[in-house]
Formats: structure tokens, C-alpha cells, sequence
């Protein structure tokens, strides 16, 4: 491309439109900003939902079904997470990360890896060790967005758990490193 040629495409790339005022398209394109903006976030909120997580047989057959047996899922409380309060962190850039590496699952669902219960199975360990090593490395923030030690009520838990959560036990420990199986049971048919 030689230099006139160059500066000619340059003129062009920055002179408004022959045929429409700057202010106009400013508005269109503030507009389009504003529209794909939405959009980008209603998808991403459809795609974050527990009805969307368990649409596929995979995850409904075996991890939700784990979770209706814990109180996470059923409790005096009535308070029950859902699969993305627990899987996806809050923070817009680690939550894309984490939808990328969640697309894995989706992947050997559609490739066959994991698509049976027993090949699902035969997967479990691989696929926990994954999460675990997610939720150490974030220090169960997931967790902890329901969870503040600093207001638990040490009088309500039962002797043992006031002795494992005092400070001097808990300390350089991430909430997974005790609780790995609190919302997915290791004792269940699936692990």
C-alpha cells in the first residue's frame, strides 16, 4: 500500500459521513453500545441460572441429585444456593474465566466423555479435584459470599464444629479443605 494511498484511507477512516451529522452517529453507535450491552447481559444471566446449568441430563441426573439430599438443598432456613452461587465467582472477569472452563463439561457431554452415568462416573474424581483446586485457589470465595466467619454464632453450632472452626484451626485453610463433599456427598452412588 503506498503512502498516499494510506493517507487517503486514513482521511476517509476519520471524516464523519458524508451523509450524517457526527451528533447522529454518536447516538446510533451510544445506542448499539447501549442495546449489545444489554444483550450480552441478559444472556449471560440466562446462562448463569440453575434451570440453564441443569438442562442437560449430565448435570441434572447426578450433581443436582446429590445437592437434594444436603442441606444445602433443603434446610430450617429456607436459604438454598443454587448451582451458580457456588460454581460461578461474582467478579465479571473470573466468572467469563469460569464459564470458559465450565464449557469443558459441555463438551464431553456433547463429544460422549461423559454422557452416560457411568462414563460421568468414571469422571467424577477428575472433574471434583478440578473444583476443589478452583475453590482453594480463590479461598472459597463462593463460599464465603454466603458464609462470614465473623458472624457465625459459635454458641449455635454443635461441640465439634466449635472446636474445628476456632481460629487457630482454621487458620491457612480454605472452607473446601474441610467441607469437599457438604453440597455433593462423597458417600453418593455418583462420588
Amino acid at each position: 500500500m503506498s503512502e498516499t494511498n494510506k493517507k487517503s484511507w486514513l482521511k476517509k477512516l476519520l471524516r464523519p459521513s458524508p451523509s450524517h451529522s457526527i451528533l447522529a452517529l454518536l447516538v446510533v453507535g451510544s445506542i448499539l453500545g447501549v442495546v449489545g450491552v444489554l444483550t450480552f447481559g441478559t444472556a449471560l444471566h440466562a446462562i448463569s441460572t440453575e434451570k440453564y446449568c441443569i438442562s442437560c441430563h449430565e448435570m441434572r441426573d447426578n450433581p443436582y441429585a446429590q445437592l437434594q439430599n444436603t442441606t444445602h438443598f433443603k434446610n430450617a432456613s429456607g436459604v438454598r444456593p443454587t448451582c451458580s452461587d457456588c460454581h460461578l465467582p461474582r467478579e465479571f472477569v473470573p466468572r467469563m474465566i469460569r464459564k470458559v472452563e465450565a464449557s469443558r463439561e459441555v463438551w464431553g457431554t456433547i463429544t460422549g466423555v461423559i454422557d452416560t452415568p457411568e462414563k460421568y462416573a468414571a469422571h467424577v474424581p477428575v472433574m471434583k479435584q478440578r473444583e476443589i483446586a478452583r475453590m482453594q485457589a480463590n479461598d472459597s470465595q463462593e463460599c464465603r459470599n454466603c458464609h462470614d466467619t465473623a458472624h457465625m454464632q459459635a454458641d449455635l453450632q454443635s461441640k465439634m464444629a466449635q472446636r474445628f472452626h476456632q481460629p487457630e484451626r482454621v487458620k491457612d485453610k480454605s472452607c473446601i479443605d474441610c467441607h469437599a463433599g457438604i453440597a455433593h456427598p462423597e458417600n453418593s452412588s455418583s462420588q
